[in-house]
């Protein structure tokens, strides 16, 4: 069983959701200090059985959501004394935190963007999964909590 979505999957769909341009797209990577061609776009955003298709790494994934972050909410600079975030692996839940973010969404607009998408979740387990791995409550986020956002996203952003 895979650990998770395809970045590249996530990608589109994000970019589907918010209705992004290519423009946005790679000035959201270039934000975070990393330089995307129209090009290498195009092949990120193809489907892996497509020609041209280039896989998104984890790490340019990283640097999209840090980047898109920034985008939508400005840059954040650190406090006196305040130790740098520790980076955390990759995952769904680390993506889905970051979306949040972003969006600057509140458990209660997850909440209704997941109902949107016909996923009933409760606020317990919403905050479950936006919790620290390792912590005695934290519950790992299926493909399907972001699927289900995401196509939440979409209904919500897209009519």
């Amino acid at each position: 069983m895979r650990e998770r979505m395809n970045n590249n999957d996530v990608l589109r769909r994000l970019r589907y959701a918010l209705n992004m341009n290519d423009r946005t797209m790679i000035e959201i990577f270039k934000i975070s200090g990393y330089t995307l061609t129209s090009e290498e776009l195009k092949g990120i955003l193809k489907k892996e059985e497509e020609e041209g298709y280039i896989q998104c790494t984890n790490d340019m994934m990283e640097l999209f959501l840090d980047g898109f972050i920034t985008y939508k909410r400005g840059k954040q600079e650190p406090r006196p004394g305040q130790p740098a975030p520790k980076k955390e692996v990759l995952s769904n839940n680390v993506i889905f935190k970051k979306l949040r973010i972003a969006l600057a969404l509140r458990g209660e607009e997850v909440l209704e963007i997941m109902r949107l998408a016909d996923k009933r979740v409760s606020s317990s387990e919403l905050s479950a999964i936006f919790r620290q791995k390792g912590h005695r409550n934290y519950k790992s986020c299926g493909d399907r909590y972001i699927r289900n956002f995401l196509k939440g996203l979409t209904i919500k952003y897209r009519g």
